[in-house]
């Protein structure tokens, strides 16, 4: 059997001679083991080796992919000062000044004995009154008023997600989605053998008659959407258009699974909960409020689907933390979780405005209040290729298939996630991959 190095070598001399392209995928360390009869151990230390020389880059969930190289002489890339170590804009973990202090203040009496004894019971989906109640009145927006008889909890978001996708879409059955949509859903979906039925979408938002169209072509079970600061696009739906989609699901007997997890970030906007009560379950979480180790999440569920929630949640091992409930009823009532998400509404919007200054005149969509937005690369470029050149710089970004459900249909774009590193960090990050997508569309018009 081949050394694992002189394999690597070869791959290196492939890429160093053009056969294998910046950007381009490697095959699975399965399929490169089966084609190359070794084994998969010894493809594993080839790809990791790769990796070491700086010759490929692995995204999770994607595969590896050759980095980009120098181009053309003539043809550099003119970047920022570079990072010193890699900049996360890929995950979106929000965070201001003074977080810490401010949740410690109100952990204080919590680890009391007594007070600590009771926060360590167990719990159900359920939670407790004093939960209910509280997340109840942080769930209430404008004249829409939640009743604490309706809060299911969950252990993250995510799991109040996967609580009420299951509870709603049989196996085997179809969810309708937006097109380009958060990532894990495909993954739950993918999990609990649900088939995840992209629908179109425009400059706003979700279409209603895609929701009509595809219910046509093949029944659907429910619908997952995300109305307010849409992940990965950041984009809302226009109140028009909100009612149009809740008449269409009201004439074809949907149930629709509402994530609100950014929405406390565009506090005025009217959720589909609001409109359509008695058959939206509206998900949410502290994970972005607070902290991403804070992660308790909650659905607002109408009476008719109570039960089928909660025994999903209960047989899915998704209930949550009694102490991080405990935790989070105190933040909320004495005001800790209102000042931080007012903070991270201003920091949000100063993120954007610098992005926008430092992107200007490239095709970006997003929201003013959004802590991400959707860039359109020029022409030249795909979203993976470019992906490989960021990492190559330090930067890390998510290329279009990770949110496209149809990864036939992936648009040449990436999601830039603001929240994560300090303002000088983020703007000298934005700089660089503004100069790593200008030299690339330049190469495309120099062949």
């Amino acid at each position: 059997m081949d050394d694992y190095r002189r394999i690597a070598d070869r791959i290196a001399a492939d890429i160093a001679h053009g056969r294998l392209r910046p950007g381009q995928q490697l095959p699975t360390q399965r399929a490169f083991a089966r084609g190359r009869g070794i084994a998969a151990s010894t493809a594993g230390r080839v790809y990791r080796e790769l990796a070491r020389r700086g010759l490929t880059v692995g995204e999770v969930g994607r595969g590896t992919f050759v980095r980009a190289g120098r181009g053309p002489e003539g043809a550099r890339v003119a970047l920022a000062e570079p990072a010193a170590s890699p900049v996360d804009l890929e995950l979106n973990h929000p965070s201001v000044p003074g977080q810490a202090e401010l949740l410690a203040g109100a952990l204080a009496p919590l680890l009391r004995p007594d007070a600590l004894g009771d926060a360590l019971r167990p719990v159900g989906a359920a939670g407790t009154g004093a939960a209910r109640r509280a997340f109840a009145e942080l769930a209430t927006a404008g004249s829409w008023e939640v009743g604490a008889e309706g809060l299911l909890f969950a252990g993250n978001g995510r799991q109040a997600i996967a609580g009420a996708l299951s509870a709603l879409v049989p196996p085997g059955q179809r969810l309708g989605v937006e097109e380009l949509t958060y990532p894990v859903v495909k993954a739950v979906a993918q999990r609990l053998g649900i088939v995840p039925v992209p629908l179109a979408m425009d400059e706003h938002g979700l279409l209603p008659q895609a929701v009509a169209a595809a219910h046509r072509a093949g029944p659907l079970r429910a619908l997952y959407v995300q109305p307010r600061l849409q992940n990965p696009l950041g984009v809302s739906l226009p109140d028009e258009r909100a009612a149009e989609l809740v008449g269409v699901l009201r004439r074809l007997d949907l149930p629709v699974v509402e994530d609100a997890v950014w929405s406390f970030l565009r506090p005025e906007s009217t959720p589909l909960a609001a409109l359509a009560p008695e058959r939206t379950v509206l998900v949410d979480s502290l994970s972005k409020r607070l902290a991403p180790g804070l992660t308790t999440g909650f659905a607002v569920v109408p009476a008719t689907l109570r039960e089928r929630v909660t025994g999903a949640l209960r047989s899915g091992g998704w209930t949550p933390s009694g102490f991080a409930l405990e935790a989070a009823v105190r933040w909320i009532g004495d005001g800790t979780l209102a000042s931080l998400a007012e903070a991270k509404r201003a920091d949000a919007a100063a993120r954007q405005l610098l992005a926008r200054e430092v992107l200007a005149g490239q095709r970006l969509r997003s929201d003013p209040c959004s802590y991400y937005l959707w860039w359109e690369l020029p022409t030249g470029w795909r979203a993976e290729a470019f992906v490989a050149a960021a990492a190559r710089a330090g930067i890390s970004v998510t290329p279009a298939t990770a949110f496209a459900v149809d990864p036939r249909r992936s648009p040449a774009a990436v999601r830039v996630g603001l929240a994560s590193p300090p303002l000088p960090v983020l703007a000298r990050a934005l700089g660089t991959l503004a100069g790593v997508a200008g030299a690339g569309a330049q190469q495309a018009a120099d062949r």
